[in-house]
């Protein structure tokens, strides 16, 4: 009945009253409470509207089935075939679709639903491995910053690979909680390539130059990704390092010199083949430590400098002075050029050639950090100085403030008397006469008042209270700024009080 009557209703009725419609009975499916008979006749409903003609009709049904589980599957997915417009609703946050499901728009869609298809919350390694692999930067860079992906560490090495010289997928990347250490490390290389060859097409260096500074900026990101993990994680970095033909001599002596043991040690036995404890042990004894060197491939000229450097860097442990971060130390430095200096075979000149850049580099790094800490302190200083003079001119502020304050005598029990000094009295370089101020600023005819008038009681007792507060010395400091002689008597002391108090 449902169907034969709603289905006859639509052949005659608009586009927007047909999804209305739509949406109504698809609201009643999925949330009124029908019986079987009812849910059949409903569902069947729903599943023709499929054909309607109209756009609209279907993304009505997109948009109230698209976040419900009781959504019938076969319905939710003929909506994530249709058009573009009425597919990214149900492909943003359909429960019902699967993987399989989701990989397939995903391999049959334009970039905007790849794109709506990479910010799903929870999405799988499955679709995310997908999506890392057909994906374009701006369906990258979504999944990238999509923080419920999940995403395994060779995707998103393959992401790098793909569009690692976009600035925008790397940037997504690093925000990244989860970012493996090879990833950080193939993240640097790829901030120093966009460098290098922004300079060199410009012509500031050379190719060759660019492309030294490029490995020893790779070095250094690779030690630096190891900041702060487990040995498992360093492992991991390593067997990386080794797969892409990244894991030199050099990194391996930048390891010691900069005291990363750690690395070192994972470095030495995934070259050698021995397990950590045997490479520990190793590292104690010169004499096994040059067999292990042999059976790691290390060139042998650097065998005394990486001996020296192992017996510094367990000279500075034992002083509790280890090695400055995950920078160069120039004391183990030093000590592994001292141990090659002597010798006179030409191999060594390459060995030594490059401690002393590595010399050169730990001086840099050393003045940079030391220029930090001076421009900190001196910034210390300077804002302490600002403050400092913030302080006193609120202090000067509040005590001329105070100077200005007004004199306050209450006349009788309802009234207040305020006498005010002027605040825009000049500047002048004598003391300022505060009692002259006052009389000068009241008015000719008020004086004139109170010098006819006699004073009652409760005026007189006012100007008492105020002749207290002045004080003798600024009556006297007063009476000879006017050239005026001190009262003989107590008449006289009054009939001045009470001008003043007028």
């Amino acid at each position: 009945m449902i169907i034969r009557d709603f289905l006859a209703w639509t052949q005659n009725a608009s586009a927007g009253g047909r999804a209305e419609a739509t949406a109504s009975l698809a609201r009643a499916y999925l949330y009124g409470d029908l019986n079987a008979d009812e849910a059949w006749e409903a569902k069947t409903a729903l599943l023709a509207l499929l054909d309607d003609p109209s756009p609209l009709v279907r993304r009505a049904l997109a948009e109230t089935c698209a976040a419900s589980a009781r959504a019938p599957r076969p319905l939710v997915v003929a909506l994530s075939c249709d058009v573009p417009e009425v597919a990214r609703l149900v492909l943003a946050r359909s429960p019902v679709l699967t993987d399989a499901d989701l990989v397939d728009a995903a391999a049959l869609g334009d970039e905007a639903t790849r794109a709506v298809i990479a910010a799903r919350h929870h999405l799988s390694h499955a679709v995310s491995g997908a999506l890392a692999e057909i994906g374009e930067t701006d369906t990258l860079v979504v999944l990238a910053a999509n923080p419920t992906a999940k995403i395994t560490a060779g995707r998103l090495l393959r992401m790098i690979e793909r569009r690692g010289d976009e600035a925008s997928l790397r940037e997504a990347l690093l925000v990244r909680a989860d970012l493996p250490p090879e990833v950080r490390h193939a993240l640097g290389i790829a901030v120093a390539q966009a460098l290098s060859g922004f300079v060199t097409d410009r012509g500031w260096l050379s190719a060759e130059r660019c492309g030294r500074m490029s490995r020893e900026a790779g070095e250094r990101v690779a030690l630096e990704a190891c900041e702060g993990r487990g040995a498992a994680a360093v492992s991991r970095l390593v067997t990386h390092l080794r797969t892409t033909r990244q894991l030199t001599a050099g990194l391996v002596l930048r390891a010691v010199l900069s005291g990363r043991i750690d690395f070192a040690l994972a470095a030495l036995a995934d070259l050698s083949g021995q397990d950590h404890a045997a490479i520990v042990r190793a590292m104690r004894d010169p004499r096994q430590f040059a067999d292990l060197h042999a059976r790691a491939g290390l060139p042998e000229p650097l065998l005394p400098a990486m001996q020296a450097a192992l017996s510094a860097w367990q000279d500075l442990a034992g002083r509790a002075l280890p090695a400055r971060g995950t920078g160069l130390s120039r004391r183990i430095i030093e000590c592994a050029i001292e141990a090659c200096g002597d010798l006179s075979d030409p191999h060594m000149h390459p060995v030594i050639t490059l401690l002393t850049r590595y010399e050169a580099e730990a001086a840099r790094d050393e003045a940079r950090e030391a220029a930090r800490t001076i421009a900190a302190q001196a910034l210390a200083r300077e804002t302490a100085r600002r403050e400092t003079e913030a302080a006193d001119a609120a202090w000067r502020a509040a005590l001329e403030s105070q100077r200005r304050t007004a004199f306050v005598a209450e006349a009788g029990p309802d009234e207040t008397v305020i006498v005010t000094a002027v605040a825009n009295v000049p500047a002048v370089a004598e003391p300022l006469n505060p009692v002259g101020a006052i009389l000068d600023a009241l008015p000719e005819q008020i004086l004139a008042w109170y010098r006819t008038e006699e004073l009652d009681p409760a005026t007189q007792a006012a100007t008492d209270r105020v002749l207290d507060g002045l004080g003798d010395s600024l009556l006297d400091h007063f009476r000879a700024s006017q050239g005026r002689a001190e009262p003989d008597s107590e008449e006289a002391t009054s009939d001045q009080a009470a001008r003043i108090a007028a």
